[in-house]
């Protein structure tokens, strides 16, 4: 029996794919497996029973990594899950950055109690004036899911799409339009692009990307979005680019104390992934990420240890999870081959400084000393 603990409310079309080899919600102690979604882990005391989380969406900020890893704990997030839900909202945002609408829509209330307000709305609406985004330049600042559907959804709009993404995987760029120009480099973007768009990570190389010195870089009256992370952008910069007239428009779903209600800046408070669609895909894939790890050892779709999938062939698998040192699969081996079991399968792939390995046996013993071996964090055997 596995015990699912809940740390926020998860969609019932996710959780009820759990069987009855499965207990499920927010009071179970000792848990195998933990469902979140905004809710802070970082002070949380993991019990020792715990071997995966399962983030429904695809930031991590609110899970301490390096301590799951630590503790041999593996860490799921669901990239993909919400694309389409955030690439609507990035495709709403291109609106409203260009045609005022939300400036508009203000202004209309202060007419509320005057006399012919028809008359007062067509000599007032020309200060709303705005260009169409047909036949504009987009530049599209990391290329993972959400990244290729904008793309692939604005060509379709009629712009002139330049992507940038030295990361991109395989199949993001099976995915995307062959009308989507590759960017060579980011400045490409900052130089061509009248609208530029944020979908990278925030990693050491991307946060504060947008700056001072890369917005000087920018036509006059760019137009920032970013619906990726707050901390790509360095507030105060966008601020005075925004004084200064470089930046005609600067929307976020990251509301921060220091541009809200600021002139030209909209804030929308994280509405990326709130349909109801993406939190019944997000529950989904982060289920069935849990259900095949503490079933079968599968990983797929982890922020700490590699993705290993290998289909079950024989009556027990060893699931090992170890630091990514060199010798450690031939001591695995020694130890099984002094019990005279025979190993039918064996994968290892690592993931900076973790590795996962997984051997498949029609019998099991000796486990103790894989356990007690330097540089192995954690040892289970599914049956």
């Amino acid at each position: 029996m596995y015990k699912i603990k809940l740390m926020n409310k998860i969609s019932s079309v996710g959780t009820a794919l759990f069987n009855q080899d499965y207990l499920v919600g927010e009071d179970q102690k000792d848990e195998d497996g933990i469902l979140v979604r905004s809710a802070t882990l970082h002070d949380y005391e993991f019990p020792q029973s715990l071997k995966a989380i399962a983030r429904a969406g695809a930031g991590v900020n609110n899970i301490p990594i390096e301590k799951c890893s630590e503790q041999g704990v593996v860490v799921f997030n669901t990239p993909g899950a919400n694309a389409n839900a955030v690439k609507e909202l990035v495709l709403c945002a291109l609106f409203l950055s260009s045609r005022q609408i939300v400036e508009g829509i203000d202004w209309v209330k202060t007419l509320k109690g005057q006399e012919d307000v028809g008359k007062l709305v067509e000599k007032g609406k020309s200060q709303f004036v705005g260009p169409e985004i047909d036949g504009k330049k987009l530049g599209i600042i990391g290329l993972g899911a959400i990244g290729v559907n904008v793309a692939n959804a604005a060509i379709k709009l009629g712009m002139e799409v330049y992507g940038y993404d030295p990361y991109i995987s395989v199949d993001a760029a099976w995915g995307m339009s062959k009308w989507v120009k590759n960017a060579q480099n980011v400045d490409t973007i900052f130089t061509e692009c009248d609208y530029i768009t944020l979908h990278a990570p925030s990693t050491p190389e991307t946060k504060g990307m947008i700056n001072q010195e890369s917005i000087q870089k920018m036509k006059d009256g760019v137009r920032i979005l970013n619906f990726a992370r707050a901390d790509l952008v360095n507030s105060q910069d966008i601020l005075d680019g925004i004084a200064q007239g470089k930046i005609k428009k600067y929307i976020t779903d990251f509301a921060t104390e220091d541009i809200i209600d600021q002139k030209d800046v909209i804030v929308m408070p994280h509405l990326g992934a709130s349909t109801p669609e993406s939190e019944d895909n997000c529950a989904i894939m982060a289920v069935r990420e849990m259900m095949d790890y503490l079933e079968n050892g599968n990983i797929t779709n982890s922020v700490n240890l590699p993705s290993v999938k290998e289909p079950r062939t024989t009556q027990y698998r060893i699931c090992l999870i170890h630091k990514n040192v060199p010798n450690m699969l031939a001591q695995f081996a020694t130890i099984l081959a002094n019990k005279h079991i025979n190993i039918e399968n064996m994968v290892n792939k690592a993931k900076g400084e973790y590795a996962y390995t997984m051997i498949d046996t029609q019998d099991i013993a000796g486990l103790e000393e894989l356990e007690t071996l330097e540089n192995v964090i954690r040892v289970r055997v599914i049956k």
